[in-house]
């Protein structure tokens, strides 16, 4: 059999690079590193055009040869490729990894594109005839089979990753259960953003709320971005959730996107933004539906969810919470850049990079018992924008574009002032302002030292 995989060597390389200047994606090197001959395969999940096939590709390919593997021990199958067409029938794609793999040393496979396997019925009941199995069908053997069945072999350590909607949804982690090592990948935070582009971290920081951290956004001139974001986000994302969802029709799917784009960091629930859809459609849509949608947005990565938290009673709470998109670049694309609100742009940042940095992030969320004007007794509900944990660090924050403004900085720390516990309480500015305390003890800094710094 001709051998259709090969090493390491993909033109796709060329779109990350700079001169000799490469995107680095550290942390999920690291993450593949840990993982590394673990016995499980290896499932790279993440938003389409994250960089997850470069992450295998290029920089887990040349770390592991700089520390001894060999070339020929490096497998990549690119299942998107004509030459490997008969490859997506499951039973020959086992098979053949088994024949180029047929040694006692450790090889490192590498299957790109999965979601380009079909689902067939079980040969063994359909006399040795590949057949295309139906959803009704239950014995069948799909890239799951294929993928778990290669993990058992004691010279395979298995790398898969895939796009579209099968290998975009969240669902794939449940296909797998515990049986393999899911690696989920986001885009450039902007720690990873500004360690390629340097220079200026406040223009840094500026570029990188309005265009986000796309790879292949940041390595095209700043003219060029606008339209790749757009076009991105039409002709890919959502054709992925139509199709993964068996949906026809997209309109509403789409209005109700730029209603949450619009809304990026306000608290909402499903009514609120069922009413806000009548009033800007003049439709109803129920609060279902609209609980569905945000879901496929959820679900394809796209959206991130942050949920309410009683401070005092110390639990999650109530139906009404945030989204965060998942880059910022996406969201303004979403309002074709005509509208940016550097408040909301920078909470969303700050926000991914919490996450990225491997906090739990919670809307920081508390009752209190106030007088109103007539001196009666009223029941008011308190926010904090965050209310992050990692470890024994727990931070009360509030973030802002500044405190310059009396008014601003009354609203900004107030609640911080009536949640009287011993936990650190910081503002997060949009200036260049290293960590500072004021005379309330708080911790003020500027986002950027924050991000590259700070949570670190």
């Amino acid at each position: 059999m001709a051998l259709l995989c090969y090493n390491i060597i993909d033109k796709s390389v060329e779109f990350y690079r700079k001169g000799d200047c490469m995107i680095d994606r550290d942390k999920y090197l690291n993450e593949l590193i840990k993982a590394k001959n673990d016995g499980f395969p290896k499932v790279i999940t993440g938003i389409r055009r994250c960089g997850k096939s470069y992450l295998l590709k290029e920089i887990f390919s040349k770390y592991l040869k700089a520390n001894g593997v060999s070339e020929k021990e490096i497998f990549l199958i690119e299942l998107d490729d004509d030459k490997n067409a008969n490859l997506r029938n499951p039973i020959e794609l086992g098979k053949y990894v088994r024949d180029v793999t047929a040694s006692n040393s450790m090889n490192y496979v590498i299957l790109d594109e999965i979601q380009r396997v079909y689902t067939i019925i079980n040969p063994n009941l359909t006399n040795g005839k590949i057949i295309l199995a139906k959803e009704s069908d239950t014995e069948t053997i799909s890239f799951v089979d294929v993928v778990l069945g290669l993990s058992h072999e004691k010279n395979i350590d298995l790398y898969v990753t895939g796009s579209n909607s099968k290998m975009l949804s969240s669902d794939i982690v449940t296909e797998f259960r515990d049986k393999a090592t899911n690696i989920h990948m986001s885009p450039l935070s902007f720690e990873e953003y500004y360690n390629y582009i340097g220079g200026s971290k406040v223009e840094a920081l500026y570029s990188y709320m309005q265009y986000g951290g796309m790879p292949l956004a940041v390595l095209k001139e700043e003219s060029e971005r606008e339209k790749y974001l757009i076009s991105l986000f039409k002709t890919t994302y959502f054709k992925d959730i139509l199709d993964h969802n068996k949906l026809t029709k997209s309109e509403s799917l789409d209005e109700l996107c730029n209603i949450i784009s619009d809304c990026t960091g306000d608290l909402l629930n499903s009514e609120k933004i069922a009413n806000t859809f009548k009033s800007i459609k003049h439709e109803n849509i129920n609060k279902q539906t609209v609980d569905k949608y945000i879901n496929y947005f959820v679900d394809a990565f796209i959206l991130r969810e942050a949920k309410r938290y009683d401070l005092r009673g110390r639990n999650e709470i109530g139906a009404l919470r945030k989204y965060y998109f998942l880059d910022t670049g996406l969201r303004n694309a979403r309002l074709n850049f005509a509208y940016t609100d550097e408040g909301k742009l920078l909470e969303n940042v700050i926000y991914n990079e919490l996450i990225y940095n491997g906090y739990s992030v919670n809307v920081g969320t508390f009752d209190s018992v106030e007088k109103d004007k007539n001196n009666k007794s009223i029941r008011k509900t308190n926010e904090i924008d965050f209310y992050a944990r990692k470890g024994n660090r727990l931070y009360y924050i509030q973030v802002t574009d500044n405190i310059n403004d009396a008014t601003t900085k009354a609203r900004e720390y107030r609640s911080l002032f009536m949640i009287n516990d011993q936990i650190q309480k910081i503002i997060v500015i949009n200036r260049p302002l290293s960590e500072t305390r004021d005379e309330n003890g708080f911790t003020i800094i500027g986002a950027v030292d924050f991000m590259l710094r700070f949570i670190k």
